[in-house]
């Protein structure tokens, strides 16, 4: 049964974070720079276990999300979005390194990450550019937001090396 679409807007260090989707599912997730725009609460269960599982990220007590998201269009799209999943919190990997990972191209990865409905879910801020540059980013301020993700992600770096700036 699909229930009619609903969003929420939390307040995040990084700017306002939209949920949408439904009871079910959740469709997208976008990281808005502007702080000014208000907070909205969301009726749809799978909304608000967003909005709760987001909260307890930036507020350091949860790594890993559970949460159901509508499958990529395609087999291939879902195998790049899983294997950005599976980047470990605290961890990165470059586009290349990545796509060997993954039986794909370095290109590939990159528009996976420039194309993903579900930042911070779909960690892709923890895909770096060769030589461990930043790269850019598709959500909020772009490379400011993804160095405040990998900062606020810092103390599970198992190299205890700061992110590249």
């Amino acid at each position: 049964m699909t229930y009619a679409p609903d969003l929420d807007r939390i307040a995040t260090p990084i700017g306002i974070v939209t949920i949408r989707g439904d009871e079910t599912a959740i469709t997208s997730i976008t990281i808005e720079a502007d702080h000014t725009i208000a907070e909205t609460a969301s009726r749809a269960a799978a909304v608000r276990e967003a909005a709760a599982q987001l909260r307890a990220y930036f507020a350091g007590r949860l790594r890993e999300f559970d949460l159901p998201l509508v499958p990529a269009a395609t087999v291939r799209g879902q195998a790049l979005r899983d294997g950005i999943a599976a980047i470990p919190y605290g961890d990165t990997l470059s586009y290349g390194a990545l796509a060997r990972q993954l039986s794909s191209a370095p290109r590939a990865v990159g528009q996976a990450c420039a194309r993903n409905p579900y930042p911070i879910i779909i960690p892709c801020h923890r895909v770096l550019a060769a030589q461990g540059r930043l790269g850019t980013y598709s959500g909020g301020t772009g490379p400011s937001t993804k160095q405040w993700l990998l900062n606020h992600e810092q103390p599970a770096n198992r190299k205890g090396t700061p992110w590249p700036a």
